[in-house]
């Protein structure tokens, strides 16, 4: 205040820059440097976003073809779907027709194995008839030889009388003769003499003896073809009761078998390895047996016990009089062996059927009862599968 009221006396002019105006000016400049700055920052900021609103539309451009392209790639993995879809359909129906059509292969490969021992089966009972019938034909020529020699011997006998007859018919009439010329030459005293009258009595005795031998010889021939008429009448009747007892003991055979078939279906149920071909249970030979070997497996050992054990139960309810066995079948595929215990196919097929046999025996079916039989390789099923002639089967029949 001093200074001033100094200035002011003085008179003079005060040119003293006010403080302020340097703080306005000060204020100023950094209006304009934050407004330059601000400037700058805003310039740098809308070219930035100017550069992001051209990347942000490019990558919307990028982001459109992709989805252009995921869509055409949608389109086409829809279409492989479907024909994805279409394939698998194909191919299940294809696996359902290979099923079919190998269903309808063991169908009939079945079928044929059950027609071969069908036919196999029939020819061994025609067999067994033929023998019979020639048995019966045999017998019959027999007993019409038989008739026809004692018919002979009846006719021989029958001419020889006859003869005789004849004779003593003849001796008969010289001695009438005679004695018509006695009676024509003696007395009628002389003419009853005793020794004539003893003569015509004995030719009239010896004549009546002739005649009643001659109708005993009528009748004996007479009997003796109705007897051989009889007998063949007989032979017919035996034959053809012969024929239903047959038939009778093979349709009872064939119940049993049927039931003992159902037990061991019912036991060996669910054994892929095991099938019942016509009458007949076939074994895989590998399921009973190691390879070229006739020991029984552990495996094989338990399925033959439950067949002994549904046969023995079968046997008991079986009547006597029906000749039953149980037959034992081994076979070998054609692969040729050569050991020193088994030198053919022949005797490892009977070696193996020989095992099942004592091992049944050994579970309480009778020897008598068991039959076993190697057929080697010359009984296949099939020509190409070699696995499946290698077998063991099993047959309930008669002897």
């Amino acid at each position: 205040m001093a200074a001033a009221s100094r200035r002011r006396g003085g008179g003079s002019a005060d040119y003293t820059w006010p403080g302020y105006v340097d703080a306005l000016t000060t204020l100023l400049m950094v209006l304009i440097f934050l407004l330059s700055l601000f400037s700058v920052a805003q310039f740098t900021l809308t070219d930035t976003l100017n550069t992001r609103d051209s990347a942000i539309e490019a990558l919307n451009k990028q982001l459109g073809s992709l989805a252009s392209v995921l869509s055409i790639e949608q389109a086409a993995s829809e279409g492989l779907k479907q024909d994805l879809e279409k394939l698998t359909l194909q191919l299940r129906q294809n696996q359902t027709e290979r099923d079919r059509l190998g269903a309808d292969l063991a169908a009939q490969r079945t079928a044929s194995d059950a027609l071969k021992i069908e036919r196999d089966q029939l020819t061994e009972r025609l067999t067994s008839m033929l023998a019979e019938r020639e048995r019966l034909a045999a017998s019959l020529e027999s007993s019409n030889k038989e008739a026809a020699a004692k018919a002979g011997d009846l006719q021989k006998e029958i001419e020889r009388q006859r003869l005789e007859l004849t004779r003593l018919a003849a001796s008969l009439a010289a001695a009438n003769q005679d004695k018509g010329k006695l009676f024509g030459d003696l007395t009628e005293e002389q003419k009853l003499s005793a020794e004539q009258k003893a003569a015509v009595v004995r030719l009239t005795a010896e004549l009546a003896a002739l005649k009643g031998e001659l109708a005993r010889l009528s009748t004996v021939l007479d009997a003796a073809d109705v007897k051989a008429k009889e007998q063949q009448a007989q032979i017919v009747d035996l034959g053809q009761k012969l024929n239903r007892a047959l038939a009778s003991k093979v349709e009872e055979l064939a119940r049993y078998r049927s039931e003992f078939f159902g037990k061991l279906r019912e036991a060996l149920r669910g054994q892929s390895d095991v099938q019942v071909v016509g009458d007949r249970f076939v074994f895989q030979s590998e399921v009973l047996f190691a390879s070229g070997s006739a020991k029984l497996q552990e495996s094989g050992e338990k399925q033959l016990a439950n067949v002994a054990k549904r046969l023995v139960e079968i046997a008991a309810t079986i009547p006597k009089e029906v000749n039953w066995v149980l037959q034992v079948d081994g076979h070998t595929d054609s692969k040729a062996i050569a050991s020193a215990q088994y030198p053919s196919n022949w005797e490892l097929s009977a070696a193996r059927a020989i095992a099942v046999v004592k091992f049944l025996h050994s579970e309480g079916i009778p020897n008598d009862r068991l039959v076993a039989a190697g057929y080697g390789e010359y009984q296949p099923l099939s020509s190409t599968d070699a696995a499946r002639n290698r077998r063991i089967e099993l047959k309930l029949t008669n002897r």
